[in-house]
């Protein structure tokens, strides 16, 4: 039986109608949607905090965990329940030491072995692989295979997010491969999100029962 889950992340623009597209798609999801990842560019951590703060209060109530993309600094603000780190966003020990053991601690590791290795290691609760495919969210530098997922769901007890152009027509094989987590974000943000989480529900239960 699949147990994947859906992680969602943040279009950039979350202010607007965006907090009542995030309750409609959590609404939806309920017990597919785990994670809500917040990320935004560009701005101080004091209007970040500002958009962020209904966001949060939507995932609490939901019992979604609330994923702070890119700032330990941020997500210690927020008292999130999590934080994100690209390879170049410090130190997962340094980030463990600011926000103590109950913060879920995620690593984009790309495509490399090694790098969810040493994330492992250092600690981290999750690991993301990506991009699986084409993403329209974000430039795909590094392009991850299926064989990462199965490698790595065999070896290590660790959740892995499969992450990029994640699609419901598109994700079976990622589910087949043993992904954890499924992060989406353009396939919900750009149509109707209650139904792309729909979507995404019955493909995900439908691998599950093959």
């Amino acid at each position: 039986m699949s147990h994947t889950q859906l992680y969602l992340i943040s279009p950039l623009d979350v202010g607007g109608d965006f907090p009542a597209r995030l309750e409609r798609a959590l609404e939806a999801g309920k017990g597919l949607v785990t994670a809500f990842q917040f990320r935004v560019k560009g701005i101080d951590n004091h209007e970040a905090a500002r958009l962020a703060q209904p966001l949060q209060e939507i995932c609490a109530a939901h019992d979604v965990g609330f994923v702070v993309n890119d700032s330990v600094t941020l997500a210690k603000r927020l008292k999130a329940d999590g934080v994100h780190l690209g390879q170049s966003d410090g130190d997962i020990k340094e980030a463990r030491e600011e926000l103590g053991s109950e913060v879920q601690i995620g690593v984009s590791c790309h495509a490399s072995k090694h790098f969810a290795m040493e994330a492992g290691e250092a600690g981290a609760d999750y690991v993301a692989f990506g991009a699986f495919f084409e993403s329209g969210t974000k430039e795909t530098e590094h392009r991850a295979e299926l064989e990462l997922l199965n490698w790595w769901s065999q070896l290590f007890e660790l959740p892995c997010v499969a992450i990029g152009g994640i699609t419901p027509d598109n994700c079976v094989p990622l589910v087949e491969a043993g992904a954890d987590f499924l992060a989406v974000s353009g396939a919900i943000w750009s149509g109707d999100e209650a139904e792309s989480i729909s979507a995404f529900a019955k493909v995900i239960a439908e691998a599950g029962n093959a």
